[in-house]
């Protein structure tokens, strides 16, 4: 892998065919970062950020209940739909715009499982919360694809932060306990948008990371589908992501280079 910059941002890119991936038959799965048989120095985590994986569960098969605790849990759903049950008593379908967030806290049993007749293909991602020894939370919020047309849109923000409410249900982003904000974007061809890294903590340095979905079909080779350039000299197309680093106020600008839908998530870290 190489490093590119524009400005004061430097990438890595961290390509489809070079993440983990398994075929279990009824799970096929990539992960970002080393998860379950899939371990990696180089990829432990990205700040708070420790897990991003792909999934695709097949009808009927899904995650049996299971523990968790002291992480940030949540599941972007793509196509299909994903039932959630967990030990707070919540239980709830999610589908296409639906963004759910279990705080583990000091600890939640949950299962995860397919609902109806098609495949279910979301992203489970985990960051590390900000401090230890909190009460578990559930939350959901909805985001319509016409609300993500061609905008950067914080799906994912602070506790605490400009428009954040702690409702298991409401508008605004879904409240994390980490210090990250995620973007949701689906760029026509054509179209581009631009983000300045945040700033949430005196006198450090920004991270983001950056991740095409794969919304054309399953591919474990070198990615194809959408194609978007990000600042000068970087493509990304389905399944590949790239790390970056830079300075608070420095640009990431993202464009639709390619001739179809291109949705893109944009996490800005510590």
């Amino acid at each position: 892998m190489s490093a590119s910059a524009q400005s004061e941002v430097q990438f890595v890119a961290r390509r489809n065919e070079d993440r983990g991936h398994a075929n279990h038959g009824w799970l096929k799965t990539f992960h970002t970062f080393s998860f379950a048989m899939y371990q990696d120095p180089r990829f432990q985590k990205w700040g708070t950020l420790r897990v991003i994986n792909e999934d695709r569960v097949e009808p009927g098969e899904g995650f049996g209940t299971h523990g968790h605790r002291e992480f940030e849990i949540f599941s972007y759903i793509v196509d299909g739909e994903l039932e959630h049950q967990d030990s707070m008593g919540n239980r709830e379908v999610l589908k296409r715009g639906d963004i759910q967030l279990t705080s583990a806290g000091t600890g939640i049993r949950h299962s995860e499982m397919q609902h109806g007749k098609n495949p279910v293909h979301f992203l489970q991602i985990w960051t590390m919360p900000q401090r230890g020894g909190l009460s578990p939370k559930y939350y959901n919020r909805h985001f319509t694809d016409e609300e993500k047309r061609d905008v950067l849109v914080p799906v994912v923000a602070p506790v605490g932060s400009k428009g954040v409410t702690e409702t298991r249900e409401g508008d605004g982003p879904t409240p994390v306990q980490s210090p990250v904000w995620l973007f949701s974007t689906i760029l026509s061809p054509g179209k581009s948008v631009s983000h300045r890294m945040l700033r949430l903590w005196k006198g450090t340095q920004r991270k983001a990371y950056l991740h095409v979905i794969q919304t054309s079909s399953y591919n474990k080779g070198k990615a194809s589908g959408s194609l978007v350039k990000v600042n000068k000299d970087l493509f990304l197309s389905e399944g590949d992501g790239s790390f970056a680093q830079g300075t608070e106020g420095a640009e990431i600008t993202i464009e639709n280079v390619g001739d179809q839908d291109a949705e893109v998530l944009l996490f800005d870290l510590d």
